[in-house]
């Protein structure tokens, strides 16, 4: 589990209790209808003021909500400070996630666009969130205010162009536009004005074109691609499409039903010391002062909830040897080992284990938060949860364990329970000694392992780099052989000699080292971006060479499986936890994207995304792409086609097992220029039907696209800027 997913665990610790309630009074103010006493107040509001104007039934006309002060028949609600001078814009200071919220009682009329201008700190960053509003059941998308939307820069006044396909794709009536903060920010005024509903007229929508949106600049870049039919065709496995539990948003969100995800995985750090017999209880390690805690739901809910949504589940299970006691010890108690560098004040008050000089603390005994986990636990818990499995009737729960995970940094995220870095060995014996015992329990599972973190560890034990000791004497005792071959070789020399086979698959974490952050953060300067898509390159690519520490090809697909052929052949390799960082940015998306069907096109068993992306975001279109583009089922098919696609660009292809359908995914990852698309199919057929769906950017998702030129077997078709374009087509 990442870095920057600490904290997630302590959902009922005091601190995160006071701040869900915070959040939770937030998200009653941010609700689909503003909020219940922002719609009252809207209301009363209402009541006192002057009757509106009538609206303009022409679609042409405008209509001005505020320009130099708020106009007539226009209401100022909203729960962020603000001031309306008179002949002056408005100010507003949106810190706490502050927001506006100008409404009109029975408003009316059709509108294209809504227009403003705005100044903020340049420290906000992205921040700006706007959506429409209506009394009732209806929702409306929240659009970021990314640089798809504003067209013209004038000082540090930013004019801002949003379509109406983006704010209200299904054309239902509405009231109120709500301007909002989608990120904490300072408490700097925030200026707007020259807020309008406006058709959206040529003009501005060439200014949206010059501007770097949807439509991109000139006539596109002409991008000569391949669909080659004739060639044989690879399966792809459902299970590429996984995600991960979120251990802190489990009971609250439903939106990750949503992505198509087939596949769930229960796992991260503190499912190595969860204890399935307590239900609930597990301890978070490192990663919140090594504290047990109570979560508000158990292995047996996740596996529940899977089951509910026709999803299948990977189940993490435990091989460090110990597990949660309780659900209130902690590893290094203030009461015990005095002050430390940082402190949980939750009681019993707990320490990061670290002295405030900045040296580690030898840790107590594992019974000060936890009881031992031999195998035998372990086997016990498969055997129920397939004794459970038989009382529903047969239908296997679990559809492959995983041993552990990252055992490799166990001696630093659960260093209170094992504080010696892992060798070799040890990795090898818990292995075999788990692997076994839950192949008795359950004959036909699919067990995966080892569940290392990275690049290092596919090399190198945790023992090659213990403090005190000569570098790499772990791996020299072993042959001076790779870890993972070494590993691979040595499980299958067990297999036969006992004749137990304890894998199936290779399992290894995945995240870029090239500094472009991970899971909702990450920088977003043009730099970073483009370093984001390339580094989706080290999944496949024997030619990229990493643009980090690495500072060589990583090729992490081939390279794995190269080694699976010369050691243990016939093993699957899965992904078991990787992210691009910047979910909510399109360079996010489009690096999503470009994985699910790198995964598909090299015949990877299984992948899992850390955790899942927010809703609407551009990662969550890019899952969408390939499991439900148009909102009926529509997909990715379940054979890989070869493709050829140029530089900048890239070029996923399908087709079901009749031949005649197919579906394609194109990526153009400029984020100025448009790319023409010139498409031949090869052996395909004759092109029948063709429909197109894009996306590039916009909270709504995917949107019809005209179909450029058709032959019977060429298409040309615009792809713009920064967007992920789905091809949905029949041939005969």
């Amino acid at each position: 589990m990442p870095g920057d997913a600490l904290k997630k665990v302590m959902a009922d610790s005091a601190k995160q209790q006071r701040w869900k309630r915070n959040v939770i009074l937030t998200c009653a103010v941010l609700g689909s209808s503003a909020g219940v006493a922002m719609a009252q107040q809207g209301a009363t509001a209402a009541k006192d003021a002057p009757r509106p104007a009538t609206p303009p039934a022409d679609p042409t006309a405008s209509v001005v909500i505020y320009d130099g002060g708020l106009k007539a028949g226009w209401n100022d609600i909203g729960w962020a400070p603000r001031e309306l001078p008179k002949s002056a814009p408005a100010r507003l200071r949106m810190f706490n996630y502050g927001g506006w919220i100008l409404y009109q009682p029975k408003l009316g009329g059709a509108y294209g666009a809504l227009t403003f201008r705005f100044t903020a700190p340049e420290a906000y960053g992205e921040f700006l969130d706007v959506r429409l509003d209506a009394p009732g059941a209806a929702v409306f998308p929240h659009v970021r205010i990314s640089p798809e939307f504003i067209v013209k820069k004038d000082r540090e006044w930013a004019e801002v162009v949003v379509p109406m396909e983006v704010l209200n794709p299904r054309g239902v009536p509405f009231d109120r536009v709500v301007m909002r903060a989608s990120k904490d920010v300072g408490r700097d005024w925030v200026l707007f004005d020259k807020v309008a509903l406006v058709p959206l007229s040529p003009e501005i929508a060439a200014a949206r074109a010059a501007g770097g949106g949807r439509s991109g600049r000139g006539a596109g870049k002409e991008s000569k691609m391949v669909i080659d039919c004739a060639a044989a065709s690879r399966p792809i496995s459902p299970l590429i499409y996984g995600i991960a539990l979120d251990g802190n948003r489990e009971t609250q969100d439903t939106f990750q039903w949503k992505l198509g995800a087939t596949i769930r995985r229960w796992g991260g750090n503190p499912t190595s010391r969860y204890n399935w017999k307590l239900g609930r209880a597990w301890n978070t390690g490192s990663d919140w002062y090594f504290r047990n805690v109570q979560l508000g739901f158990g292995a047996d809910d996740f596996l529940e909830s899977n089951r509910k949504h026709n999803t299948q589940s990977a189940l993490t299970l435990p091989l460090i040897g110990w597990v949660a006691k309780d659900t209130t010890s902690v590893g290094f108690p203030v009461s015990e080992f005095g002050p430390q560098q940082a402190v949980d004040e939750t009681e019993p008050a707990g320490g990061n284990g670290i002295r405030r000089d900045g040296t580690p603390l030898p840790p107590g005994l594992p019974g000060t938060t936890s009881v031992q986990a031999p195998p035998e636990f372990i086997s016990e818990w498969v055997r129920s949860l397939r004794e459970a499995d038989a009382k529903r009737g047969g239908a296997r729960g679990v559809h492959m364990y995983i041993l552990d995970n990252e055992p490799a940094l166990w001696s630093s995220t659960h260093r209170d329970v094992h504080p010696e870095p892992l060798g070799y060995d040890e990795l090898l014996k818990r292995t075999i000694d788990y692997g076994t015992v839950v192949r008795r329990a359950d004959p036909e599972a699919v067990i995966a392992g080892p569940a290392e973190w990275g690049w290092t560890n596919y090399f190198w034990s945790a023992a090659d780099f213990a403090p005190g000791r000569p570098p790499y004497t772990d791996r020299r005792a072993h042959g001076d052989v790779a870890l993972l071959p070494w590993y691979l070789r040595s499980l299958r020399d067990h297999e036969k000699k006992t004749g137990v086979r304890v894998l199936d698959v290779v399992d290894v974490h995945f995240y870029p080292q090239s500094n472009v952050g991970l899971g909702v953060e990450g920088a977003t300067d043009p730099d970073t971006n483009a370093r984001r898509i390339r580094s989706t390159r080290a999944l496949w690519d024997p030619t990229y060479k990493d643009e980090s520490w690495i500072g060589e090809p990583i090729q992490l697909i081939p390279r794995v499986k190269q080694w699976i052929t010369e050691n243990y052949p016939g093993r699957g390799l899965s992904i078991g936890e990787y992210n691009f960082g910047a979910l909510k940015h399109m360079s996010g998306g489009l690096a999503q994207a470009e994985a699910l069907g790198r995964f598909g096109q090299q015949g990877l068993t299984s992948a899992f995304f850390w955790q899942y992306p927010p809703e609407n975001s551009p990662t969550f279109w890019a899952f969408r792409a390939y499991r439900d583009f148009d909102g009926k089922g529509g997909r990715f098919q379940d054979l890989s086609l070869p493709t050829t696609a140029p530089e900048g660009t890239s070029l996923f292809a399908s087709r079901d097992a009749s031949g005649k359908k197919l579906t394609a995914v194109l990526l153009n990852f400029d984020p100025e220029q448009a790319a023409q698309a010139q498409l031949e199919f090869k052996g395909c057929g004759t092109l029948n039907d063709v429909r197109v769906l894009g996306y590039s950017g916009a909270p709504g998702g995917f949107t019809e696209q005209a179909t450029g030129t058709k032959a019977e077997q060429a298409l040309s078709q615009r792809l713009p800027p920064y967007s992920i374009t789905v091809l949905d087509l029949t041939v005969k």
